[in-house]
């Protein structure tokens, strides 16, 4: 009996999704076709110019967006940020820091300090002898 490998594939959108990159901004050919597992290894470790310049410009994704200002996505959606920023957008918020951005940063750190608590009290918690 003969076992055959299948080449393991994804969509364009899980490919952009795993790379960071806004999908919309890809070049045509990546948004067509499908991405093995090995291309999308390959694009991780020596990526394109097309994918350096994505990550570094922009537009970014929402999830990115919202790890470069420190707020949650919800937190974006909340500052009336629905749309992929690049990375000069994003810088210029920085700078203006607008009420809205600052409330968030201090809820995401409030969010982060009570994560922290919570695993201390759990690692407490377990390191007890019952």
């Amino acid at each position: 009996m003969k076992s055959h490998q299948t080449t393991q594939t994804m969509k364009p959108a899980t490919a952009a999704k795993k790379l960071g990159v806004y999908l919309e901004a890809t070049p045509a050919e990546f948004q067509e076709g499908v991405v093995s597992r090995a291309e999308l290894n390959a694009l991780q470790t020596d990526p394109p110019q097309w994918l350096r310049d994505l990550r570094a410009d922009g537009p970014h994704p929402r999830p990115v967006v919202a790890a470069k200002l420190g707020v949650s996505i919800a937190g974006l959606g909340r500052g009336g940020i629905t749309a992929p920023l690049t990375t000069e957008q994003i810088e210029a918020l920085k700078k203006d820091m607008p009420e809205w951005l600052e409330k968030e940063r201090a809820t995401q750190a409030e969010v982060r300090k009570e994560a922290a608590r919570i695993k201390r009290k759990n690692a407490e918690r377990a390191a007890r002898p019952d």
